[in-house]
Formats: C-alpha cells, structure tokens, sequence
C-alpha cells in the first residue's frame, strides 16, 4: 500500500494551495500528481486528508475530503528554554529531536557565559516543520527568539519552573522527581545554560523568582543533551 504523505498547510481550511516549500517537494520529490492522495497538518491540532486536484511547476492544488481533529498526547505545556551553542549544528539536532519526542515551546536565552547570542529562527523553523512532519505531531513547536536571561526570568510564566545547573554549593534536587510530584497545572518550564553554566548569580537571581534549583542526575551533561534529557523528563511525567 503506497504511504501517505503529510504536508504542513497552516491555513489548510482557507486556503486550497499548499505553501511553496511543500509544494516543491511534493511535487520534484515526490512527484504527486492530480488524483494522488495527501494528508495536511495545520499544526493547531488538526489532520486533514485531502486530494490532489492540480500538479503543475511549482504549485500543487487540493480538496480537502475529511477532518481529523487529534487529542493531546501529553498534559500541560512543556517549555524548554536553553542558550544556543556556539556549534550550530548541535542545537540544530537537540531541537529536531525534542520536536520528535514533544516540545510545545522552545526558547533560546543569552547568558552571561554564552557563546552564542544569535539564532536564525527561519532555519530553525524549516528544522521543526520536518521533524513535526517526520513524527505526525498535530501541534507545531512554537520557536522564541534569543532573550536575555534576567528578561526571560522577569516574565510571567505558567506552571511549575526549574533551572538545572551544575553548582553543588546551591541546594538542588533530581528533576525528575520533582516533576512526578502532584502539582496544580501540567505546564513546566526548565532552563538549561549554555556551555560553561548559568553564573552563580543567574542561579541565584532565578531561585530568587520562582524557579526550583535541579539537576538532571550524576553526569556532566553537554548543552544540548541536557536539553534533550529535561524534554524526555518532562514527556515521561506528563504521559
């Protein structure tokens, strides 16, 4: 049985064109034509399966057939907020993989000790849209631009709120075991720091408004591993 393809089409019900990043591929790549069957996401929720009803260049037509609206597979907003490393590439894999296991939102944070103070969110967006596609998540990961930590720490946030950090001499606990306690709202928020850690004071300025000091276990993490390793935590308490 030929597979189904899934196409992101944000405005899937007012519109009957898929965008032209997707319509290149469905149509160089995939060489779809008039007839062939597709599924759309609109990243609010929502499958659609749909039909081609014009394959022509660079545009690809279609007829939406049956709505599918899809239940959460997790319970509250997980949010990761992290500094960027200066390698690119690493941050480039953290965040398509995070998208594959669940993210509802990623932030990036420009700390003292970063080494990388710029993100070029257009490419990150291309990286989220295939992995969402890649792993038929019905929500799209909302991206924030780089902030500066003391601002990200001054704004309201929902939910329970960690930092994880590496200095013994601020009492910490396991995130984990935080995150499996009751707690009013399934919304959690964990920032990671950049490669060499938060400062002192950014822990301390972060203890100072709201968040729980944690660690995410006995290893040295590098950066983007522990990116990865605060979303499966907070995947796994939530499922």
């Amino acid at each position: 049985m030929k597979e189904v393809r899934f196409f992101y089409a944000p405005e899937a019900t007012t519109s009957n064109e898929l965008p032209i990043d997707e319509a290149m591929h469905a149509l160089r790549v995939l060489r779809l034509q008039s007839g062939d069957e597709m599924m759309l996401m609109d990243g609010c929720g929502n499958y659609y399966r749909a039909e081609v009803t014009l394959a022509h260049t660079k545009r690809c037509l279609y007829e939406i057939k049956e709505t599918f609206p899809q239940q959460r597979q997790w319970n509250g907003n997980i949010h990761l907020a992290i500094a960027p490393t200066k390698l690119m590439d690493r941050m480039e894999w953290m965040l398509e993989k995070a998208v594959e296991i669940g993210v509802d939102e990623m932030s990036f944070l420009n700390c003292q000790f970063s080494e990388r103070r710029v993100v070029k969110l257009p490419r990150l967006e291309k990286i989220v849209v295939a992995a969402m596609k890649q792993s038929h998540k019905a929500w799209k990961t909302q991206l924030n631009d780089i902030v500066r930590f003391k601002e990200f720490i001054n704004q309201p946030c929902e939910g329970r709120k960690f930092i994880a950090h590496c200095y013994e001499e601020v009492s910490r606990t396991y995130l984990f075991d935080e995150l499996r306690k009751p707690a009013d709202t399934g919304d959690a928020t964990v920032l990671i720091g950049p490669e060499g850690d938060f400062s002192i004071d950014e822990v301390r300025h972060a203890v100072a408004n709201g968040y729980q000091s944690v660690h995410l276990g006995e290893s040295r993490l590098r950066t983007e591993t522990a990116g990865l390793s605060a979303v499966m935590m907070m995947q796994l308490s939530k499922t």
